[in-house]
This record gives structure tokens, C-alpha cells and sequence, in this order.
């Protein structure tokens, strides 16, 4: 070889070398992670709305139809995507649980969070935005940077993102959007990209067609094009910082919209949320553009995360990887729903492809006994209008003084979930098997949910809400 040559097989060889250090050799991981949005996005078929950003995700990525969170409420779903397991299996399912060192709740030493597996595989780790995890913990072994506390939501990671990382270094994030509770900000109006009109709103079944019902859905639909403009921003931020094409985007929401029957029940309309798993790379594991329609368990996000990064999988983990080559569709997914703020419940639910089950376990109590929602005008307009009779049929089901102890709807004939078919003799057989699913997942799985909760935990919600606390369980600290 002439020493010109030798030279020029030098200069490759270093050339590839620096090059090798500016990109990862793992891929950056980052979930955008919504509060209280319901799959209404463009690519989910809602021609209302505007949401060029997230189709531009799934251009590069695939549309999960079928997603199903773990619980109805965030610090449950929260507490179980971080650790890659059922709340309840933890006992992390009572909202906004550890909220004070005499009721905290410790992991076992055994468990280990998504993020703490990501840092100890050299990843920088990051959370911009709320935890509200249902456990007492250090932060500082999750995540880098300064934070606060929120009082009731736990603590809040300040601003930062992935260019506080070490040059080269791959990185773990999340960014945490406000979603339909952007409606909360005294600006709100400032930022909405345009108004929608209510009177385009379908209104659904279980929601009686007045002015102000319309308005709210409408509102909503604002929320979903405002986050878009904001997951806009985020992709060309990526971008900017020759990102984009080395980061899987995990775009999500922790469950459904704020309303009744979505938010804190176990319907479709409160489980089924937007999913959308993105990567602008041209050597990523996802096919663009494509459907998924399996059911998928939001404990799968975390899982399925590890799983990019080449990280293993702890055994003890109750999601699964849905990209890996041995990946099985799940049969179904459970979802749970507990006590919220001050509102003592327990309701489980087995979700299958042809069927929702529901498991009342305080049928003798209201879905819509006292709760936090009491103090807004469009909660007290409709019990003014249940307790007039004039709610309609449908809508008055949800305002009755009492529930039935388990419902079952059809999913592709009754997607709205109004017909119970658990009292019809031709679905006996059907209820009869998803019940026995649950009965056996609850044993399996040590559900902490059929306990009481510590008086410990129940005295702070009593400390907090005071007379708002009206379930018997209270009337220990009466």
C-alpha cells in the first residue's frame, strides 16, 4: 500500500471514528406525556380539528387505536407506567396516596423505576414537568436536575431538557403537556389556534344536547389543537438540535378528557387514550405509517422503552415489549379505579377485544357520589337537571342514586357503552368467562385494592377536603 493510501485509510478511519461520537449508539427515548386528552386528534378520524403535528408523527410512526391505561386517574396511572406495574399490585392505587411521610408508601428494594433502569445503563434521565407518583421517594435517583414541590401533585421537575446531558450521551425524557387542562389558565383563551364552533360537536349519547354540554366538548377540541402546537414545537426542537432522527417520541395522554364517564371511570372514554410511537430515523424497528389495532396496556410503554434501549427487562414487570420478535397481543387489559381525592370507590374493569366488563364493588353508592367535580357550574347544572327529570333516559342512568353490580357492553355494536348486557340470559356465557378473567387477576395479582385503606392516608384526605369527606369510612376522624 502507498503511503498515500495508508494516509487516506487513516483519515477514513479517524472521520468514522468522530462521527461515531457525536451520534449515540443507543437511541434517545422521549415520552410527551398529556394530561386529560382523549384520542380526538386528526388521525384518529375527528375531521373538527386541525393536528398537523401529531399526523406528522404518525407519517413516521405508528397509530395505537386500542391503548388502555391501568386506572382512570393520574398519580394510579402514573405511579404504574413509572414502575411497569399495576397500581394495585403495589398499592399505588389510591390517588394522590404518599402524600405525607406518616402515610408514604415505599417500593420494595427489589423495584426498580423505568428511569433509575435507564440511568444505570449511562442514559441521562429527565423529567420536565409533575411526577405525582403514588410512592415516597428520592428524585434525585430518577432524574437530573432542580425541582419543587407541588403539594398534592408531589413534585415537579423545572425546566430543563436534553441538552443538560453530557456531550454524546443518550438520553431518557419526558415532557409533561397540559392538555385539556390547559383550560385552567387564566390565558387560555390567548392561546387557542382557533375557536371550534359547538354547534359541529356530536354530542354522546350519555350527555344530554344543551348549549353548554357543546360548549365544554368544544373547549376540548381546543385543548387537543393547542397540545399539537405544542408537540410541534417539541419536534422542531429535536430537530434544531440534530435530534430528531436518533429519538423514538412516545406521545400520550394518562386518560381520558375531564369530563364525567371519562376521567376517573373505567369506560372506553376513560381508558382509551391517544398513542402515537414516532421515529424520524431511516433505521428504526417501526414500520411508518402503520395501525396498530392490539390491545396494548399502558404498563407496555415503559416496557416496551427498555426495549429499544437494549436494556433487559426486569421479571417482575407486568408490561411487555410490543415491538420485541416474541411478542404476544394481549387476551386482555385491566383497569382500575380507587379512591379519588376524597371519593371512596372501587371499581375493576376487563377490557377484551369484543368486550368491556365492569365490576361495581359499591353498587349502593352513586357514580356520581360527592367528588371534586361538585364545585364546577356545568356538575351542579346537571344534577339540577337530573334532580328535575330532565336529563333524558340515557344520561339520566349516570345521575341515579345507585348502580348495578357489574356491566357489560358490546364493544363494535354499543361503543358509547350504554346498553348493559349483564342481565341478558344470550350473554350469560360471555359474562360469565370475562369475570372469571377478573377473579382470577385479582388472586394472581394480590389486587391491595380488596383492603381498606390505612387510616393514615385516609386522615390526610380528611385533613384536606374537611366536610367534603362524607363516605363512612371518614367517620373515624369525625
Amino acid at each position: 500500500m502507498s503511503k498515500l493510501h495508508l494516509l487516506l485509510a487513516l483519515f477514513i478511519c479517524v472521520t468514522c471514528m468522530s462521527c461515531s461520537c457525536d451520534k449515540p449508539d443507543k437511541p434517545n427515548i422521549l415520552w410527551i406525556y398529556v394530561e386529560d386528552l382523549s384520542p380526538d386528534f386528526t388521525c384518529y378520524g375527528n375531521n373538527l380539528v386541525n393536528t398537523p403535528n401529531v399526523d406528522r408523527l404518525v407519517e413516521n410512526g405508528i397509530l395505537f387505536t386500542n391503548i388502555h391505561m391501568p386506572a382512570s386517574v393520574c398519580s394510579s396511572v402514573r405511579s404504574g407506567i413509572i414502575t411497569g406495574l399495576m397500581p394495585t399490585t403495589l398499592g399505588l392505587h389510591n390517588h394522590h396516596s404518599s402524600r405525607d411521610l406518616a402515610s408514604a408508601i415505599f417500593l420494595p428494594d427489589s423495584i426498580q423505576t423505568i428511569p433509575e433502569l435507564f440511568k444505570e445503563a449511562g442514559y441521562f434521565t429527565f423529567n420536565h414537568g409533575k411526577d405525582d407518583y403514588n410512592f415516597w421517594y428520592d428524585r434525585r435517583n430518577l432524574y437530573e436536575g432542580e425541582f419543587r414541590s407541588i403539594g398534592m401533585y408531589g413534585m415537579q421537575g423545572l425546566k430543563i431538557d436534553w441538552n443538560a446531558r453530557d456531550e454524546g450521551q443518550p438520553f431518557f425524557g419526558q415532557i409533561q403537556l397540559y392538555g385539556n387542562k390547559h383550560i385552567y389558565n387564566r390565558k387560555f383563551k390567548e392561546k387557542v389556534i382557533r375557536p371550534i364552533d359547538p354547534n359541529s360537536i356530536e354530542v354522546p349519547p350519555y350527555y344530554p344536547d344543551s348549549a353548554f354540554i357543546r360548549q365544554e366538548l368544544a373547549v376540548h377540541l381546543e385543548c387537543v389543537e393547542l397540545t399539537d402546537y405544542e408537540v410541534g414545537q417539541i419536534i422542531e426542537r429535536l430537530k434544531s438540535d440534530d435530534l430528531l432522527e436518533n429519538t423514538y417520541i412516545f406521545f400520550f395522554s394518562d386518560h381520558g378528557m375531564r369530563l364525567w364517564r371519562h376521567k376517573q371511570f373505567l369506560y372506553d372514554a376513560g381508558t382509551n387514550v391517544p398513542f402515537v410511537m414516532a421515529y424520524f430515523g431511516e433505521d428504526g424497528v417501526i414500520k411508518k405509517g402503520s395501525i396498530n389495532n392490539d390491545l396494548i396496556s399502558g404498563l407496555d410503554i415503559g416496557t416496551t422503552s427498555l426495549g429499544l434501549a437494549d436494556i433487559e427487562i426486569p421479571s417482575y414487570t407486568e408490561g411487555a415489549d410490543f415491538l420485541s420478535e416474541d411478542y404476544t397481543p394481549r387476551e386482555f387489559v385491566i383497569s382500575t379505579r380507587d379512591r379519588c381525592d376524597f371519593t371512596i370507590d372501587r371499581i375493576r374493569s376487563v377490557r377484551t377485544d369484543e368486550f368491556r366488563y365492569i365490576k361495581n364493588y359499591f353498587p349502593e353508592r352513586p357514580y356520581m357520589q360527592a367528588n371534586y367535580r361538585d364545585e364546577w357550574k356545568i356538575t351542579q347544572r346537571m344534577r339540577a337537571l337530573a334532580n328535575g327529570n330532565m336529563l333524558g333516559d340515557i344520561p339520566a342512568m349516570f345521575w341515579s342514586d345507585k348502580r348495578p353490580k357489574e356491566e357489560l357492553y358490546q364493544v363494535d355494536t354499543d361503543p358509547h357503552m350504554i346498553h348493559n348486557l349483564a342481565d341478558e340470559p344470550a350473554f350469560e356465557a360471555q359474562l360469565v368467562q370475562i369475570r372469571s378473567l377478573l377473579d382470577k387477576w385479582e388472586q394472581e395479582t394480590n389486587d391491595k385494592g380488596q383492603h381498606p385503606e390505612g387510616a393514615d392516608g385516609l386522615r390526610f384526605m380528611f385533613n384536606r377536603w374537611g366536610e367534603q369527606c362524607i363516605n363512612p369510612e371518614y367517620d373515624q376522624f369525625k
